[in-house]
C-alpha cells in the first residue's frame, strides 16, 4: 500500500476472454487434436478463412454447426482433428490496427521501421467505452509488442479526445413495449400514440441504442435530408465532447440553412467578377469579415470546436446575404469562394457542387486551405474606455494609430467627462493604447 503522501496508478486490467461464438470475427488460429491437445494453425496456412456457405437459421454459432469447415487433419501427427470455431473478439483485432496501417503493403504484419517512422497515432477519438475499453487494449498490445522487440514505443497514441454520445427521447407503448422514434405520432393537442392510436409514452433522453429502439435510422435521415444535413446538424448543435440530443427540430433547421447556402451562392453568379479579380478596397468591411472567419474557424476546427466553427459560418453567411446585392463582383467573389472552400470538411458534397456552380475546374478538396491576411485582421478603429478617477464614463470609437494627445483631447470633450469632473481641475490623464482613458481631477 501506498504511504498517505504518496500516489500509484492501478491498471485494472482482468482476465480478457477473447473469443467469442459466434460467425462475425476473425478464426482463432487453433486446431484441437485428440492426441496432441491444442496445436496453432502453421504459419504456411494462415490466415484461417471463414466459410461462405453458413446458415443463421438456428441460434448459436454457425461455425460449430458446419458440416466441412471444422475438421481438419491435425498438422502434427496427422489424426482427425477439430477447428477452434469460436472467433476474436473485435476488440482483438482493433488493438494493433494503427500499426498495420503503417505498412499496407507489407507480407508480413508490419515492418518495424515503418512504425518507428509513423507511430505514435496523432489523435485519438472515441467515445467514452472506447477510453474505458479499446484505448486500454490497444496500449497493453502496444507495450507487449514493444517488450518482444517489434516496436519502438510504448504509448500507441499522443493524443485522445473523447466524444459525447448522440441522445433521443425513449418511446412505450401501452404494452411496455419499446418503440422506434417512427412508429410514433403528435397528435394537434401534443398527445403522442402509436399507428393505431394508443397512448404512447414518452421517457427520458438517453444514448441511442438498439435495446431501447430510440434510434433514427441514417438511410432514412439521408433520403429525407441528404448526408451533409446530417453531419453539419452533428457538428452544430453542441460542443463535440458533450452528448448530442437529436430533435426533428434541429435538423429541419440545419436543412434549411444549407439550402440558403445554396442560394446565396447560385443567385449571386450573374454579379461575380472573374476568378482571381483583385478585390475592391471600398469594400474592406467585408473582406475583415471574411478574413477574421478564415482565423477563427481554422482554430476552431483545430481544437475540435465545431459548435463554433458552424456559428462562425452562418455568420459569414449572413453577412454576405445582406451585402450580396450592393458588394462589388470581386470581393463577392472571393468571399464565396472562400466560403466554399471553408464549407468544404462540414458539407462535403455542397461544396463540390459549388464550387463546379462558381465556375472552377477540379475538385474543391485539391484546394488550398485558405489563408488569413494578418492585416485585414487588425480593425482601423479601436473601442477605448474612458475613466474618471477610476469609474466609467464614456467609451470611445477612435482610430487604432491615435496619439494619446488625441485620445487625450477626445476623452476631456466628452459631456459625461466633465460632469464627473465638476469643475476640478484634471491633475493627470493616462492613456493605455488600445485599452483605455483614465482622467485623475
Amino acid at each position: 500500500m501506498p504511504s498517505a503522501r504518496s500516489s500509484s496508478v492501478q491498471y485494472r486490467l482482468r482476465d480478457w476472454g477473447v473469443s467469442r461464438q459466434r460467425y462475425w470475427g476473425c478464426p482463432i488460429p487453433i486446431i484441437h487434436c485428440p492426441d496432441c491437445g491444442i496445436v496453432p494453425v502453421p504459419e504456411s496456412e494462415l490466415p484461417v478463412r471463414l466459410p461462405d456457405d453458413v446458415s443463421f437459421d438456428q441460434p448459436g454459432n454457425p461455425l460449430d454447426r458446419h458440416p466441412t469447415w471444422k475438421y481438419v487433419k491435425c498438422p502434427h501427427c496427422g489424426t482427425d482433428a477439430r477447428r477452434e470455431t469460436d472467433t476474436f473478439d473485435t476488440f482483438f483485432e482493433s488493438s494493433w490496427y494503427f500499426a498495420r496501417f503503417c505498412s499496407p503493403r507489407s507480407d508480413k504484419a508490419f515492418e518495424r521501421a515503418d512504425v518507428d517512422y509513423w507511430l505514435p497515432v496523432d489523435q485519438y477519438i472515441g467515445g467514452i467505452e472506447h477510453a474505458i475499453l479499446h484505448l486500454l487494449y490497444a496500449r497493453f498490445f502496444t507495450r507487449a509488442m514493444n517488450r518482444l522487440g517489434l516496436i519502438g514505443i510504448k504509448e500507441p497514441f499522443a493524443g485522445m479526445f473523447t466524444q459525447g454520445m448522440v441522445c433521443h427521447e425513449t418511446y412505450k407503448s401501452d404494452a411496455g413495449a419499446w418503440l422506434y422514434p417512427e412508429e410514433v405520432f403528435t397528435k394537434d393537442d401534443g398527445a403522442h400514440v402509436d399507428a393505431a392510436g394508443h397512448p404512447v409514452a414518452v421517457g427520458r433522453m438517453e444514448k441511442m441504442s438498439k435495446s431501447k429502439k430510440n434510434v433514427v435510422g441514417l438511410e432514412t435521415i439521408v433520403e429525407s435530408y441528404g448526408a451533409d444535413t446530417a453531419r453539419l446538424f452533428l457538428m452544430s448543435d453542441s460542443p463535440p465532447e458533450r452528448d448530442l440530443e437529436w430533435t426533428a427540430s434541429g435538423i429541419e433547421g440545419i436543412w434549411r440553412y444549407v439550402n440558403r447556402l445554396y442560394r446565396l451562392v447560385v443567385e449571386s453568379r450573374p454579379r461575380l467578377a472573374a476568378p482571381g479579380t483583385k478585390p475592391d478596397e471600398a469594400h474592406i468591411a467585408t473582406r475583415r469579415i471574411l478574413h477574421k472567419t478564415i482565423a477563427a474557424l481554422t482554430e476552431d476546427l483545430e481544437q475540435f470546436r465545431f459548435n463554433r466553427a458552424v456559428a462562425r459560418l452562418r455568420e459569414l453567411s449572413n453577412h454576405l446575404e445582406d451585402v450580396a446585392a450592393k458588394a462589388d463582383g470581386a470581393t463577392l467573389r472571393e468571399a464565396l469562394d472562400t466560403m466554399t472552400v471553408l464549407i468544404g470538411p462540414m458539407l462535403p458534397h455542397l461544396a463540390e457542387e459549388l464550387w463546379q456552380a462558381l465556375g472552377h475546374d477540379g475538385l474543391l478538396v485539391e484546394q488550398p486551405w485558405p489563408v488569413a491576411d494578418p492585416d485585414l485582421l487588425r480593425d482601423d478603429t479601436v473601442t477605448m474606455a474612458v475613466q474618471v478617477n477610476g469609474k466609467l464614463r464614456a467609451t470611445l470609437e477612435l482610430p487604432r494609430d491615435v496619439s494619446e494627445d488625441a485620445a487625450r483631447e477626445a476623452a476631456l470633450a466628452q459631456p459625461t467627462v466633465q460632469k464627473a469632473l465638476e469643475g476640478r481641475q484634471v491633475r493627470k490623464v493616462i492613456v493605455v493604447p488600445g485599452r483605455i482613458i483614465n482622467v485623475v481631477g
